[in-house]
């Protein structure tokens, strides 16, 4: 179980600071993305620092800090379930898998932390 914890933190912690990244670089799909489900620009860059923020505290769990990993999953589940609403908002489902599988790591690394509590 310990090693499927591990597996899926870090895969989770990684692809939030990864898109986190991408936001603060202003990549061209996040804003193309942004644009098509209504986020203004102005706001990826504290939705980055959520993002980047939420990552690294699933890391904290490698230090055998309890609390803020799993306060990091619970923010990076509620922070997609907006993200999957915005796309169900605005009727654009032709990439609603990219926040669900940030939902679904999200969601994983919650479950996990808690059962390895």
């Amino acid at each position: 179980m310990e090693t499927a914890t591990s597996i899926v933190l870090v895969v989770t912690a990684a692809a939030n600071i990864a898109i986190a990244i991408a936001d603060l670089a202003r990549a061209e799909f996040v804003l193309a993305n942004s644009a098509e489900v209504g986020v203004p620009e102005r706001w990826l860059p504290p939705l980055a620092v959520l993002k980047g923020t939420g990552g690294a505290g699933l890391l904290l769990w490698f230090a055998d800090v309890t609390v803020l990993p799993v306060l990091a999953a619970a923010g990076l589940v509620c922070f997609f379930l907006v993200a999957n609403a915005a796309h169900v908002r605005a009727r654009v489902f032709h990439n609603i898998g990219f926040p669900g599988v940030y939902l679904t790591l999200a969601i994983a690394s919650l479950c996990l932390i808690v059962a390895a509590s």
